[in-house]
């Protein structure tokens, strides 16, 4: 039982480090005059990821690429599934295939990309140097759009809520995050691993199931609240750029730290089933389909069977 309470400990630690790094920063950044326009397009967009960050760092260091990989691959699933799906039961999410097109195509081809670079590995520096650039694609396209339609000046509010003004707060925060997110991560790197020995499972499953369902809490959190205060479908966009700064920025760093070896049960099945869920945020608004209870239903229902399947296959 004591893997377990350190196991969830691990992610408790790791989610409230990213919360308060993120106030830290964005005080700062409010502080030193910085356009709230970059706030929320840079340093809110990295801090909500620093979980997944330093998970798949010190995973890949400890020569378990499984958890690596399968943190960003198993989040991704659960960003669609499991992070679409709950609100959905809230209200009904639509979104128009105009409003989000670029990016979902962005979102897309990166996911090619790395199911691509997953079938050569090991993933190199090089390779990292590929999902960077796309990242700073894409930052480029969210930073040119957000300037042309003069909107989300206010948007990272939503997400990181209060932040601290005095500067001893700020730092306090600062300190507490940089101290929470690596023993975050040792604590739930080493308890997932021993988790795995003692079920006789592979690494990449507790990194596809516990661990990438632990990491994406605050995503879903975020869609439940936008979801009852009826603005559902700032959800599908938090999706969206959750999963590519999951792959660009996440393996990207990752592969640039060390290289990532290869991992046979994820190209057997999950990278796949992340490819087919990407193509589920396409087929929506071509269609002009609306994310109701049923579907919303539906989704949880797939996501229950893939960690089944992931975790019997």
């Amino acid at each position: 039982m004591l893997v377990y309470l350190l196991l969830i400990v691990g992610l408790v630690a790791l989610i409230l480090g990213g919360d308060w790094l993120v106030k830290a920063a964005v005080g700062l950044a409010e502080r030193w005059g910085i356009p709230p326009l970059i706030i929320g397009l840079t340093i809110v967009a990295f801090g909500t990821s620093a979980p997944e960050l330093v998970i798949s760092i010190k995973a890949a260091l400890n020569d378990s690429s499984g958890i690596a990989v399968g943190n960003v691959v198993g989040s991704n699933i659960a960003n669609v599934l499991l992070v679409l799906g709950v609100p959905a039961l809230i209200t009904r999410i639509h979104y128009e295939k105009n409003d989000i097109a670029d990016s979902i195509i962005l979102m897309v081809i990166i996911s090619v990309v790395f199911v691509w670079q997953l079938m050569n590995p090991p993933l190199t520096y090089l390779d990292g140097l590929v999902l960077l650039a796309f990242l700073a694609a894409f930052l480029s396209l969210q930073f040119y759009k957000a300037r042309k339609h003069q909107h989300g000046d206010e948007d990272y509010k939503d997400e990181v809520g209060n932040v601290p003004t005095s500067m001893p707060i700020i730092l306090g925060f600062l300190v507490a995050g940089l101290v929470a997110l690596p023993m975050g991560a040792n604590l739930t790197v080493n308890s997932a691993v021993e988790i795995a020995k003692q079920l006789n499972v592979s690494d990449e499953v507790i990194g596809l199931t516990i661990i990438a369902i632990g990491t994406s809490l605050p995503e879903l959190a975020t869609g439940i609240m936008a979801a009852r205060h009826n603005n559902a479908a700032v959800g599908v966009g938090n999706v969206i750029g959750s999963n590519v700064f999951n792959i660009a920025a996440i393996m990207g760093i990752t592969a640039l730290v060390t290289d990532i070896d290869a991992v046979p049960h994820i190209l057997a099945l999950d990278a796949w089933v992340m490819l087919a869920v990407t193509a589920i945020l396409v087929i929506i608004p071509i269609f002009h389909l609306t994310i109701g209870r049923r579907l919303g239903a539906l989704l949880l229902v797939l996501y229950i069977a893939y960690l089944t399947t992931t975790a019997l296959f």
